[in-house]
């Protein structure tokens, strides 16, 4: 729910940003749907959502393990010869590595529906909006949105499973875990971002 409206949105404020900023009369009007399509498609659908489903994600996978770190029930898992990291962690990174493409075709998806949406406020014909979305599609983009989708996955889900695995204390330590984790994650996720467009787009 969370991932539908946010890409809707975005996509319809990037096309009236785009119409209003850099639309003049010596570009052609199609523009717009061009340079809304490569926004969401290079950056908004995966590093931007991401970072905002480390906030809702991230938080909820370090207070949960944290929860049970400080209530004894991680420990009691090790006490009955349960590998604990690997029975609640590695499920959490594979649930998340293996949504994450989806959810970032659907925020593809969504955003330019939105862009395309706002265009019958009259900013620009949805037709001209349509065409600049096909104009010079290049595919790799939809394939780099995706890398990045699986890189983010696992940096917010096993980032906020350590900080939940390794906190001390009671409610007041989970709580700081769970900031951290999301502090953290977000963090990394930058990085990443940066080291993969260099690495694949130059």
């Amino acid at each position: 729910g969370i991932v539908l409206l946010i890409s809707f949105f975005i996509g319809a404020v990037i096309c009236i940003q785009m119409k209003l900023n850099i639309q003049s009369p010596w570009m052609p009007r199609w523009v717009t749907g061009y340079t809304t399509r490569e926004i969401m498609l290079l950056e908004f659908s995966s590093s931007i959502m991401c970072l905002i489903l480390a906030g809702k994600v991230g938080s909820n996978i370090a207070s949960e393990i944290g929860t049970m770190r400080v209530t004894e029930q991680i420990d009691a898992l090790d006490i009955m010869g349960v590998n604990s990291a690997n029975y609640l962690i590695m499920p959490k990174v594979l649930g998340l590595v293996t949504i994450m493409p989806f959810l970032v075709i659907i925020t593809m998806a969504t955003a330019l529906f939105g862009g395309w949406a706002v265009c019958f406020t009259g900013i620009l014909d949805p037709d001209t909006f349509i065409y600049g979305i096909q104009t010079d599609f290049v595919q790799f983009n939809v394939w780099f949105a995706l890398i990045k989708s699986l890189v983010f996955g696992f940096v917010i889900s096993s980032i906020s499973s350590y900080y939940g695995y390794t906190v001390k204390g009671g409610s007041v330590e989970v709580g700081k875990a769970s900031t951290d984790a999301v502090v953290m994650s977000n963090i990394i996720i930058l990085v990443s971002d940066v080291i993969l467009t260099k690495l694949l787009l130059m």
